[in-house]
């Protein structure tokens, strides 16, 4: 993804191409943090706790630079954070059906 922005960049298409690249950096961190599941010997509530810290550091500042939202006031970046945690909590809900299910 970080190729097609830099692609985008070039072709003049700046605001796509910054949106492409914050995607991009979105994904990585997201697939690199997934690694987390993985640790047998914790639990799912330490492993859950541990994945949301690292989206907290990384993901959350990532949206509140992204241009995506419209920062004025601390209650803005708030408002970014129960919508983050919001759509961590659904996703997090459903890769745990889906895993429950396809794990038999």
């Amino acid at each position: 993804m970080s190729g097609i922005a830099l692609l985008l960049y070039f072709q003049g298409k700046y605001s796509d191409a910054k949106g492409t690249f914050v995607a991009s950096l979105i994904a990585f961190f997201v697939g690199a943090a997934s690694i987390i599941y993985n640790i047998e010997h914790w639990s799912l509530i330490k492993r859950s706790g541990v994945h949301f810290i690292i989206m907290l550091i990384t993901i959350y500042p990532i949206l509140l630079l992204s241009g995506w939202f419209t920062i004025t006031s601390v209650f803005d970046a708030v408002k970014i954070f129960i919508l983050f945690a919001f759509v961590g909590i659904i996703l997090w809900s459903l890769f745990f059906i889906l895993a429950r299910i396809f794990s038999w």
